[in-house]
């Protein structure tokens, strides 16, 4: 059944100011009480404030929601249960069965004309997929409304995805991202998101893979191909680069240097 992502979103910002206002009236109750009991109606106001119950914001939600599709995407959530679904340990592809996640864990971010695996192409695939076909014109516009820019819904998440969702995914893993994003330099003529725990010995490899085709893509244009030249000289050292997750992120996301964007 198709579904309008603006409805959901009207019904959780319904539930939210309910919510808000529910639990602002009984901590005004509360002081109301303690106020009287102590005698401070010329001393305290009880009015609350700082309440750590949050009213809907739609940009939040729907960077959420991008989020949430590139967890799928990269296995870490499933569709089809509620929860993580995978953050190492045994790999059980059964698990998914509405988004499969990609399978060479590597989602690169631009030129769709050279990947089937371009995430916003997998994005939109994803809405369509979750919410239905017939509304996905309608949610890709209420996505990319919330995101701003400019452009069509398909260029504004990507823009989104080059430019903002790296620094947002940072932010809220405290500098520990969990999706790391390969760069190729400040042309970004590659940009792709590996999942941390899916990484093998052959992440680098793929990686490269993805680089040699944009080669081939961009062979007649010099300064393109420059910077993917240079980047996978980069590479190379890391072929069969495994890690060790004890570890922890930030010392293993030092190991691999300027192949990662920086995080701020």
């Amino acid at each position: 059944m198709a579904k309008l992502l603006s409805e959901k979103y009207r019904h959780w910002e319904q539930e939210c100011s309910q919510r808000y206002e529910r639990l602002k009236a009984n901590e005004e109750e509360l002081n109301r009480i303690f106020i009287a009991l102590y005698g401070l109606q010329n001393e305290v106001s009880p009015e609350a404030e700082n309440l750590t119950v949050r009213k809907a914001d739609l940009q939040r939600e729907i960077r959420s929601l991008i989020s949430y599709a590139v967890g799928c995407l990269c296995g870490r959530y499933s569709v089809d249960e509620k929860g993580l679904c995978y953050a190492g340990g045994d790999w059980n592809p059964d698990r998914y069965r509405t988004i499969i996640p990609e399978e060479s864990n590597l989602l690169p971010i631009g030129c769709p004309e050279c990947f089937s695996n371009e995430l916003t192409l997998k994005i939109i695939d994803f809405v369509r997929t979750v919410y239905g076909a017939e509304t996905l014109e309608e949610n890709l516009q209420f996505i990319a409304s919330a995101l701003g820019r400019n452009g069509s819904p398909e260029e504004k998440i990507r823009q989104y995805l080059l430019n903002d969702f790296y620094p947002d995914h940072c932010r809220i893993y405290q500098k520990r991202p969990i999706y790391w994003m390969f760069r190729s330099g400040k042309k970004r003529v590659f940009t792709a998101l590996v999942y941390l725990h899916r990484w093998d010995c052959d992440t680098i490899k793929n990686i490269l893979f993805h680089v040699r085709k944009l080669q081939k893509y961009y062979q007649n244009q010099e300064a393109m191909l420059s910077e993917l030249l240079i980047y996978e000289e980069k590479l190379l050292p890391f072929l069969g680069r495994t890690l060790n997750p004890d570890d922890g992120v930030k010392n293993n996301y030092q190991i691999f240097g300027d192949i990662l964007e920086k995080i701020k």
